[in-house]
């Protein structure tokens, strides 16, 4: 695991670090190629949320995101996405290649173990397909985290 993903593991809900920590392991193991999951995003303040939101709209590029700030589960450190990297070096999110050539496109084999835990894949959204994006089952529903109260940390207490 990197760097950069370790670092992110370490911000995100303490309720989910080891878990997530145990599927990023699984599907490092399982990606027997060239490939390696990195974290690229985990939480997120709503400052950063914010700025993301803008995209598209009142500053310039695509939409990335339809969540405001508070509004992603991202805020809440419960998402994550995801890239795969490649010869340890470059980044890729080709969902259908098959680097370790078992016939199971990488990205599809770590969307297996994400399921497996209880994560759910932005890929499966209807609307707006997030193909990096997965947030942890039962604890995706911002309208309920947001009325949760905070511990010292800053974080939901559930």
């Amino acid at each position: 695991m990197d760097t950069p993903t370790l670092n992110r593991i370490a911000k995100l809900h303490p309720s989910v670090r080891n878990e997530v920590t145990q599927i990023i392991q699984e599907c490092d193991a399982a990606l027997t190629g060239r490939a390696k999951i990195r974290i690229t995003q985990g939480l997120r303040t709503f400052a950063e949320q914010d700025t993301l939101y803008q995209q598209g709209r009142t500053k310039p590029g695509k939409k990335v995101t339809n969540a405001k700030a508070g509004q992603s589960i991202h805020n809440y450190g419960f998402a994550i996405d995801i890239c795969l990297i490649i010869d340890g070096k470059t980044a890729s999110w080709d969902t259908t290649k098959d680097w370790d050539n078992d016939h199971i496109a990488d990205w599809y084999e770590c969307v297996k173990i994400f399921a497996k835990y209880g994560w759910d894949w932005g890929g499966y959204w209807k609307k707006f397909k997030d193909l990096p994006h997965f947030d942890k089952r039962g604890l995706n529903n911002w309208k309920q985290l947001s009325k949760l109260k905070l511990d010292g940390s800053g974080y939901v207490i559930i």
